[in-house]
């Protein structure tokens, strides 16, 4: 069926004269034909006054959408969508407004995202003093023995100095922290951590990670990666109650931001978040379709479970398994073929040697599990392509949707590589904003004309998916695509963009929020688009993205978000 958008009519008017002659003509119809007259399905929704982008390539434009359960029952104008409409029939008048497939972030860390919400805020502290003072403050707001968790600091926002344990010992001496960086690649400890966790000036270095150390050797409280499990050992796992009170809290907080599914990227070895998600789903409760993703360390128990359970259902999705490759740019821990600029002796370091990262993938793979592998820095990524090649040369060429998580500084004789073995590109835009700031600092101008090289890496014919990274950035689509359209730091220091030949397409960018990031769990064929058949998963926009400036594109509200044929959250 083809349909076109009338971009030159008065949606308000249309839909009443459309109403009227529809109606004037099944009279018509009805009082000339003889014999039954076929009757159109009933919808128990229909969206109407629209302007429909569907994702769909073979029907990209519409005006109304009708949904049946859960489900998509039809696409197309208001004549067509009016036919489905009953007495019982729920109207959702879009205002006109910009309809769209529900966002897909493709990289979250949904439980911690949710915990965060209620812990100390950081992001924004400015200086050493605010970042001090809104830890104390918040340590007396809870119990004395509370550990004070997440935070999601960030210290090139005074100047790139580390903040040190002595910065908050003496606001909080009963109260054990441990505040991640916004990377999650490190962490300050106060003394009190510390100590439980048993860290000390006699405490060993850590391959694949490091504690820094002042002049005397004595531990300053920051930790780097893999360091960071010496204190997180002590720290007690959340009890269910907490876990589901994160996973309502998160829940909320997306729907809000127009997500409707999320790729949660596993955070325990002792698949807390899917028993969190599978308590949930059978009480009926899910808002947010979910991909729980496990550690690739656990690929093993992961394929036990796909061989015993099945990989889930519409709704809650496993067998994928996510490794880490290397660090991060900001924790000068992702891996580079050249020395950071800052640091000459420094060019970060593999997480897990490649070796063992190979085996590890190589086994997943042979089980049939989806890999999902971060790696940040060219040496990393080019690591792992290697792993892949080798792999797809003596394991055959199939369907497998291998990711790369980040993808961040590639090397440019890599990207066709992605192209090749068929690699998912999963990116977080609002990153190449927020390190657009500093990163030319620390890797150099020319390693930065490939960095988050979204237009490079479409050029190649690459698949690329789309999402957030949350905690460690804002859990916000719309932010999303503004970063990958415009490319303006946070800063303002780059009106015409960082790396502006890196800059992509409106739609462009939103085809990697919705069917690129499908794509990316292998459920193209149920979500991503908006065609009959599909989930009826859609977002409502307060204002027509394809009508306004690119920089206006950030201050875009999400009025309503259905998941399942479900209004989970509405501005109204």
């Amino acid at each position: 069926m083809k349909t076109e958008y009338l971009a030159d009519a008065n949606p308000g008017r249309r839909g009443g004269y459309w109403l009227i002659l529809v109606l004037v003509v099944t009279a018509v119809l009805a009082a000339c034909t003889e014999g039954p007259v076929t009757r159109l399905p009933v919808a128990d929704t229909v969206i109407i006054q629209a302007k429909v982008w569907t994702a769909d390539p073979h029907n990209p434009w519409a005006e109304a959408v009708a949904i049946e359960g859960e489900k998509i029952l039809a696409v197309g104008s208001e004549v067509e969508i009016n036919g489905f409409i009953g007495d019982s029939t729920e109207l959702i008048d879009a205002g006109g407004n910009l309809v769209l497939p529900g966002f897909i972030d493709s990289h979250v860390h949904f439980l911690i995202g949710g915990m965060g919400l209620s812990s100390v805020q950081l992001r924004d502290a400015k200086t050493p003093q605010e970042f001090s003072q809104r830890i104390g403050d918040f340590a007396t707001s809870v119990p004395e023995g509370q550990w004070i968790l997440n935070g999601e600091w960030d210290h090139e926002n005074w100047g790139g100095e580390l903040p040190s344990r002595e910065w908050i010992d003496e606001l909080t001496p009963e109260h054990p922290v441990f505040v991640m960086r916004l990377d999650g690649h490190m962490a300050l400890a106060n003394s009190l951590a510390l100590e439980l966790a048993g860290v000390d000036s006699d405490t060993p270095d850590v391959e694949g990670g490091e504690i820094v150390r002042d002049s005397q050797g004595n531990p300053t409280g920051v930790l780097k990666d893999n360091a960071m499990n010496l204190v997180q050992s002590a720290i007690p796992e959340p009890d269910e109650t907490q876990l589901d009170a994160a996973l309502e809290a998160a829940s909320e907080h997306v729907a809000s931001r127009g997500i409707t599914s999320v790729h949660d990227m596993g955070d325990w070895q002792s698949m807390r978040s899917l028993r969190t998600y599978q308590r949930a789903h059978e009480k009926g409760q899910l808002r947010t379709r979910i991909y729980a993703v496990e550690p690739l360390e656990t690929w093993q128990k992961v394929a036990n479970y796909v061989a015993e359970h099945g990989r889930g259902d519409e709704w809650l999705k496993v067998g994928g398994v996510k490794g880490f490759m290397d660090g991060s740019l900001g924790s000068h821990t992702a891996a580079f073929y050249e020395p950071y600029t800052d640091t000459p002796d420094d060019s970060g370091f593999f997480i897990n040697p490649p070796e063992q990262m190979e085996e590890w993938i190589t086994a997943a793979d042979r089980a049939g599990l989806q890999l999902m592998v971060h790696a940040i820095g060219d040496r990393a990524i080019g690591r792992l392509l290697d792993i892949y090649a080798g792999i797809e040369e003596v394991q055959g060429g199939v369907d497998r949707r291998w990711r790369i998580e980040h993808a961040q500084h590639i090397e440019p004789e890599d990207i066709i590589r992605f192209s090749e073995l068929d690699v998912i590109a999963s990116m977080q835009p609002y990153h190449a904003i927020d390190d657009g700031r500093w990163a030319e600092r620390v890797i150099g101008a020319e390693r930065a004309k490939t960095t988050y090289a979204f237009r490079d890496l479409l050029n190649a014919d690459a698949h690329l998916a789309f999402g957030s990274d949350w905690f460690v950035a804002p859990v916000s689509p719309i932010m999303g695509i503004y970063a990958a359209v415009t490319r303006r730091t946070l800063d303002d220091n780059n009106p015409q963009g960082w790396v502006p030949e890196q800059k992509i397409s409106l739609e462009q960018a939103l085809i990697a929020y919705t069917r690129g990031a499908a794509y990316a769990s292998a459920e193209e064929k149920i979500k991503g688009s908006l065609a009959p058949g599909k989930l009826a998963d859609l977002v409502i926009l307060d204002q027509d993205l394809f009508s306004i400036e690119a920089e206006q594109i950030a201050d875009v509200q999400v009025q309503r978000t259905i998941v399942g044929g479900r209004t989970v959250f509405s501005r109204d």
